[in-house]
């Protein structure tokens, strides 16, 4: 299964995008800001601003596994076993996960979900979050499951 995450409005705030599955359109999305002029894809870590720097553009193979914050109960999961999508080996980060929320206060460097969008901001997160773990849960038992993030010209919001 691939899950496409097109990067399509940007502000200083918060980068909003759209999110495929095999295709077809699932949800939006809302990341922190792109930093184009502080590239992140390069192996000076001192370039990226912690937990406020969206993940480099790419691919990444998507896991589900437990949240140990979805666990403590400081991060919604809509499952009783408290899992999350994860991305695995995302240069210059770690715990990069998909996940509820609505505003960049929310994302701590990791891809939020939403039905709807507005500028800096999505809504219906927990909504869209259900069903594409559900989704991911499929692709997964099917075989394999990843996430191809582009970014596009840059409108702003």
């Amino acid at each position: 299964m691939k899950l496409l995450l097109t990067r399509r409005w940007f502000t200083e705030q918060s980068t909003i995008g759209t999110l495929d599955v095999d295709g077809a359109f699932v949800c939006h999305t809302l990341e922190d800001r792109v930093r184009r002029d502080d590239p992140i894809t390069v192996a000076d870590e001192g370039q990226k601003v912690a937990g406020t720097t969206a993940i480099p553009a790419g691919r990444y193979r998507v896991i589900l596994t437990v949240s140990d914050r979805a666990a403590k109960g400081s991060l919604w999961s809509p499952r009783s076993d408290h899992k999350l999508p994860l991305l695995l080996d995302v240069h210059g980060f770690e715990g990069i996960r998909i996940h509820s929320g609505n505003t960049d206060r929310n994302t701590e460097g990791c891809i939020l979900v939403g039905r709807g969008r507005a500028v800096d901001a999505i809504t219906d997160s927990r909504v869209a979050l259900t069903t594409l773990i559900e989704t991911i849960e499929a692709g997964i038992a099917a075989g394999d499951c990843e996430i191809e993030i582009v970014d596009t010209g840059g409108l702003t919001a």
